[in-house]
């Protein structure tokens, strides 16, 4: 297959198979969506929705938040990994949420990236999936993926994004960037496949027979 037929079968076959694209991080509105996107950095999407109604019953809004002492809301996400610095760049976001943004959180990616713990991955799941402007986030799934697709060099998290952007429609981003999450979890998973027997890559690659090593970002 030429990459422009594997990128319009890999895209159909993904709406085929994932037509809804429900966020797999539980959560309210942005603030709790942004909190659970930022737990989720090195951290399964299962346990954060194990720790976040333990978090969100204690302040689910930055006004509750601000007030926490750093240590309390780490003892509740422990289990997320990382919990002394995800602790600190929760409250401390929260903060300035009230100072600078009137206590909501910005649609913006400028001012989302200058939140403390808040990268680009994170601030393009909140501009996509809270607002609704088109990203296309990447992360260890979509860049795996990407790669044993031949849809980029993979030298880098912001090339496969920029890859990704080049290759889709706009208007497919938001969802697609779910549908691939979907996909590299249930069929092409980081110890299975390398890019040989799930069903995208055994058909857009019949004549590959050696895995496919993926290059870390």
């Amino acid at each position: 297959m030429l990459k422009k037929e594997r990128v319009a079968f890999i895209d159909a076959k993904l709406q085929q198979l994932y037509p809804q694209t429900p966020i797999p991080l539980n959560h309210s509105d942005p603030f709790t969506l942004l909190v659970a996107v930022l737990l989720s950095a090195q951290c399964t999407d299962e346990r954060v929705n194990q720790v976040t109604p333990a978090l969100f019953l204690l302040a689910d809004n930055p006004a509750d938040m601000a007030l926490q002492p750093v240590e309390k809301v780490q003892q509740i996400i422990r289990p997320c990994g990382l919990s002394p610095q995800k602790s600190k760049a929760i409250v401390g976001l929260s903060k300035i949420l009230l100072q600078q943004h009137g206590g909501r959180v910005p649609e913006s990616f400028a001012a989302l990236e200058a939140l403390p713990g808040v990268g680009h991955k994170t601030a393009s799941v909140v501009m996509s999936q809270a607002f609704g402007h088109p990203a296309f986030p990447v992360d260890t799934h979509i860049h795996r993926l990407a790669q044993r697709w031949k849809l980029t060099s993979g030298t880098s998290v912001a090339q496969t994004e920029k890859d990704l952007k080049r290759l889709f429609a706009r208007e497919r981003w938001n969802a697609l960037h779910l549908q691939i999450i979907y996909y590299g979890r249930e069929y092409c998973t980081a110890r299975s496949c390398y890019g040989l027997t799930c069903p995208i890559c055994s058909t857009c690659f019949p004549a590959r027979k050696r895995p496919v090593v993926t290059k870390k970002a």
